[in-house]
């Protein structure tokens, strides 16, 4: 018998979404195990704290566990790797960074390509740097530092904690924005950086704000703006670099990623509770703690933030010719 052509075409429909269902009634049961939840650094520093008080969150909130696995290696692409090649059904989480959108420039042979193979799900904290020198350069204010330092091009030492270290990139980004030339002096390490700008060994850095405030408070070092788009709540006496130099912005972020082809309800589920525990005050007030401000975002705003930034490093890798291996 032939069908007519409008019944067939429903019955068509109808056949090929039957091999979803299954699918769907997972993801709404989600999660069902314990999820694992890559962090791609040794353990202890600030985004494996973010990792391990977010997961307690969501072990919470889920009534499951969320395991947290510290996989270091390779500069954050260990772990990437791992949980790019995982399977994308929700059980395997990863704490991105930007570190992930700057290695898509410095590393040139890596296999797997973070915003193709990484799905966003959620933004998790910001961390703003701050440019500080050494107080016996003879600059207060942004524009003072720009005119020293085309006045000395090249006698400008920039101290960071290694090379294609964020504290580079924000400098070399405000060279290529503001027309100058620093010479660039790496350090194993924050805490070597801010012993060589007290001690007087280099003129400027961009650490963490949170490592350097109390040195700004007690004039040991001279703050003169912060690297986020808006000047931050811990210092707002301080400007921000962009109010001098338009479009300049740079900070570290953490948020959450899972492998590409994860479906939609879980990403969603994920998000909306991940946004829930950057709500809650007793978590926000952890997260202060650190030098950190909550970043709730969708997922679509936090792929766009990763694109954003990994173009925009891109180009700064490329200006100072920045090269790893």
């Amino acid at each position: 018998m032939k069908l007519p052509r409008r019944q067939f075409l429903r019955l068509a429909a109808g056949v090929a979404a039957l091999p979803a269902l299954p699918r769907v009634a997972s993801a709404l049961d989600y999660p069902t195990r314990p999820v694992h939840w890559i962090v791609a650094v040794a353990p202890g520093g600030g985004n494996d704290i973010f990792a391990r008080l977010m997961a307690q969150w969501l072990s919470e909130r889920f009534n499951q566990t969320f395991i947290v696995e510290n996989r270091p290696g390779a500069g954050n692409n260990l772990g990437t790797e791992m949980v790019a090649k995982a399977s994308p059904d929700g059980y395997t989480l990863l704490l991105a960074s930007s570190n992930n959108a700057s290695n898509a420039a410095l590393y040139e042979h890596l296999n797997f390509d973070f915003i193709r193979d990484i799905a966003p799900v959620a933004g998790i904290a910001r961390t703003t740097l701050v440019m500080v020198i050494n107080p016996s350069l003879p600059a207060k204010t942004i524009p003072e530092f720009v005119a020293y330092a085309k006045a000395n091009p090249g006698m400008v030492n920039m101290a960071s904690s290694g090379v294609g270290s964020i504290g580079q990139l924000a400098g070399e980004l405000f060279k290529m924005m503001a027309g100058v030339n620093m010479m660039h002096v790496p350090y194993r390490g924050n805490g070597p950086v801010l012993e060589a700008l007290l001690a007087g060994e280099v003129g400027v850095a961009f650490p963490s704000l949170a490592s350097a405030i109390e040195y700004i408070k007690s004039g040991k070092l001279r703050g003169l703006a912060v690297t986020s788009g808006t000047r931050s709540d811990a210092m707002p006496e301080l400007p921000s670099i962009g109010e001098f130099i338009p479009g300049y912005e740079l900070s570290t972020w953490y948020g959450v990623g899972v492998p590409m082809g994860t479906p939609v309800e879980i990403i969603d589920k994920l998000n909306k509770e991940i946004n829930a525990g950057l709500a809650d005050p007793k978590l926000t007030a952890q997260f202060a703690g650190l030098g950190d401000v909550p970043m709730p975002m969708t997922p679509l705003e936090f792929g766009k933030l990763v694109a954003v930034d990994t173009e925009k490093l891109t180009k700064v890798v490329k200006f100072a010719g920045i090269k790893l291996q």
